[in-house]
């Protein structure tokens, strides 16, 4: 099979440090990543609210200084000292701190303190305080206050508004049951949250979850002697799902009214907007098929439906996951994200329901709308337009459909853009700059370093990876990244180890520092001598929709495939040993793995799959029947994806590793698979972590990652 290598000329592709002469420990790796080894940061730069300014937490030993700069002034002073903030709060009677809080100064003209508990707004115009979230409030669940001064939050599983004054109990029948408040449908659809004020503040959307069809599933609590179960609920596909509405209360009139969402129950509400007047809500309400979605107008008063504006087939899924967006200027006009076209853009609606334009188009991705600017004519947002591994920032007039690019360099940037629109800080990296923070103009491009991070890995024996693409079976370009072993010697053959994910929402490979990994044990595992290769496979996000679709009814067979190219890949590399490679993923990419290895035994010699579905029959009705339909619409699928059955072709070894309190993937998933390979008289490896769910973290995932390399250590070295 021909490969088509594509190198960047604009990197440097492999990066030799000055003085190399440290190995990275796997402390380093895992935990000093995001730490003592991360790239030097501005901590927590922000804009001003309402100004050009921006402002950064520095650290000076223990003592902690907020600066401010702006783009004509080279010089940055002091805008908030500890001893100045306890000096403002005991003038105002308040206890002082022993340590500078967190603070927001870009959420409006008061700048926002966590202190003690409390949230309190400081007004630097008047010198006051203001506590805007008592600690007692502060502690419960789902906390969400509205521009009106009104705050929501749940007690007990049941709904409160409170004010100045009182807390009011909005619900009375919330249970495990009877959900309130909080993210439905398992986080799906771009949901993270549950309650949605107006615009006034003085009217909350939020939602109301029944799941008492929906079966329990024991979750066991470790910690307790005897272990004890806990029952949560898990809609698993095929099965009954829950039932979602929306309730609106007013928090003036004390009136609660339920949106008419109508049949079926099981239905998925998503996307939540008010118009601009707070008359009326909106919601893509999409069919359990995943396949047609209404964007639906409701009287918020009533709770009436209204109309439909517009609906959204496709023959796969559709999936919406972002509200829709009013324009500043003309409350008539709004924005809609969707991928009909082939790739996610933005489109001009009237309140009608009409398509007026589409605002942007080609072969590439809008990935987020940052905002307008102050008069409401030009839209930021960030995208793929360059290349599917970095993230420009853009900015478009509504009125003309044309776009600017703002951003420069072959890098990934993140941007923050000041209120009125005329300033972005922006935050970039490459694979040979760990970081750099520009301050730029946007209406003349220019802009000041306000810093230039070192090499944090500059005195140790590490490079950098190489990024380039292979084709895929179809002609696709696979990206791909590539770490040779340290102290490479082209006349060696080393053994090689391969991560993927292969899933969708996932990229792994960046244009950023590290190839957009988030610890460098790609790096250690190269120090130990292995060559190390990552592929985005078919079925990642941000290359289209048809690049994504194609694992429709039978995930996991494009990404064999793919995987399979990079396999060839590799072994026409003269300096990799084909008889010792590995194969690493988790969730997605642990099912991937198993799958890999039971349909093509014997191309690894050992693989490790952390988390791993195992029959997708075992996985969430949300996602899983987006994929694959249900069980009942498509067994063939399913039966092709029940890797219990195929447990008996393993060649090689397998680890097996899963977090006993996980609740996303199952814990179900890999027990029902040693028990077939039991069954069969097949030997696997297993490994648990009690206490952790989906993903091991904190100081285990240094003992997660040493378990790993010593099974690849044992097995392929």
């Amino acid at each position: 099979m021909k490969k088509f290598l594509l190198v960047f000329p604009f990197l440097s592709l492999f990066f030799y440090a000055g003085a190399q002469n440290k190995n990275l420990t796997m402390q380093d790796a895992m935990l000093n990543a995001r730490t003592t080894l991360a790239p030097e940061n501005l901590s927590q730069i922000q804009f001003v609210y309402g100004t050009e300014q921006y402002v950064y937490a520095k650290r000076s030993g223990n003592d902690v200084t907020w600066l401010t700069g702006d783009f004509k002034n080279k010089e940055e002073k002091n805008l908030l000292t500890l001893v100045e903030l306890n000096q403002k709060l005991k003038a105002a009677g308040r206890t002082e701190l022993k340590a500078m809080p967190v603070v927001q100064f870009n959420q409006g003209a008061d700048w926002i303190l966590n202190i003690q508990g409390e949230k309190v707004a400081y007004n630097p115009a008047k010198g006051s305080f203001t506590t805007l979230i008592d600690a007692a409030t502060a502690a419960k669940g789902n906390v969400e206050q509205s521009k009106a001064g009104y705050t929501a939050y749940l007690d007990h599983f049941n709904l409160f508004v409170a004010n100045v004054a009182d807390a009011k109990q909005v619900t009375q029948d919330g249970s495990s049951d009877i959900v309130y408040a909080s993210s439905v449908h398992r986080d799906e659809f771009g949901i993270a949250k549950g309650t949605f004020w107006s615009n006034s503040g003085k009217v909350l959307a939020f939602y109301r979850m029944d799941q008492s069809m929906v079966a329990d599933y024991p979750i066991i609590d470790w910690t307790s002697i005897p272990a004890k179960n806990v029952n949560i609920k898990y809609p698993m596909a095929g099965q009954k799902s829950h039932h979602v509405t929306v309730g609106v209360y007013n928090a003036v009139t004390g009136t609660v009214v339920y949106l008419k969402t109508g049949e079926p129950a099981e239905q998925y509400l998503t996307n939540i907007a008010w118009s601009p007047d707070d008359k009326y809500i909106y919601i893509a309400v999409l069919n359990r098929g995943q396949n047609h979605m209404k964007l639906d107008q409701y009287d918020a008063v009533s709770g009436n439906f209204v109309k439909t504006l517009f609906e959204e087939k496709d023959e796969k899924y559709v999936e919406p996951l972002v509200p829709m967006l009013f324009l500043k200027n003309d409350p008539s006009k709004f924005i809609w994200q969707s991928n009909r076209d082939g790739w996610n853009h933005l489109y001009l609606y009237d309140v009608k329901g009409k398509l007026l334009k589409q605002l942007t188009k080609g072969a590439w991705e809008v990935l987020e709308v940052k905002g307008f600017d102050q008069k409401g004519d030009n839209l930021f947002y960030v995208s793929t337009e360059e290349s599917p591994i970095t993230r420009n920032l853009y900015v478009l007039n509504v009125k003309a459909a044309k776009s600017r690019r703002l951003t420069s360099g072959f890098a990934v940037h993140t941007t923050q853009v000041s209120t009125s629109g005329q300033t972005v800080i922006d935050n970039y990296s490459t694979p040979e700059d760990p970081r750099t923070i520009l301050l730029s103009e946007v209406a003349s491009g220019h802009s000041k370093t306000l810093l230039q991070a070192k090499n944090p890995l500059a005195d140790y024996n590490t490079k950098a990876s190489e990024i380039f693409t292979i084709k895929s079976a179809g002609g696709d370009p696979l990206y791909c990244s590539l770490y040779k072993p340290v102290g490479y010697d082209a006349g060696k053959k080393y053994p090689v180890v391969v991560y993927w994910y292969g899933g969708s929402h996932a990229q792994l490979i960046l244009n950023s520092w590290n190839a957009g990994a988030g610890d460098y044990w790609f790096r250690y595992m190269a120090e130990q001598g292995y060559v190390v290769f990552v592929m985005d496979t078919h079925g990642s996000d941000n290359r289209g929709k048809a690049f994504e679709q194609s694992m429709f009814r039978r995930v996991g067979d494009v990404q064999m495939q793919d995987m399979m190219t990079g396999v060839d890949y590799l072994k026409a590399l003269p300096y990799v040993d084909a008889d010792r490679m590995g194969l690493f993923g988790w969730s997605f990419g642990g099912f991937n793995t198993v799958d890999f290895m039971l349909n093509h035994p014997g191309v690894f010699k050992a693989a490790v799959a952390g988390g791993p579905v195992i029959n997708w029959n075992l996985y969430e009705v949300m996602y899983t029947e987006r994929y694959m339909d249900t069980p009942q619409e498509n067994p063939e699928g399913f039966a092709a994806t029940d890797l219990t059955q195929k447990i008996g072709n393993l060649k090689g070894k397998l680890l097996l590793i899963h977090g006993m309190q996980d609740p996303v993937v199952l814990q179900q998933n890999t027990v029902s698979l040693v028990k077939s390979a039991v069954d069969k008289g097949v030997q696997v490896d297993y490994m648990i972590y009690p206490g952790h769910e989906h993903n091991v973290l904190g100081k285990d995932r240094a003992h997660l990652y040493q378990k790993v390399t010593d099974y690849f250590m044992q097995n392929l070295k």
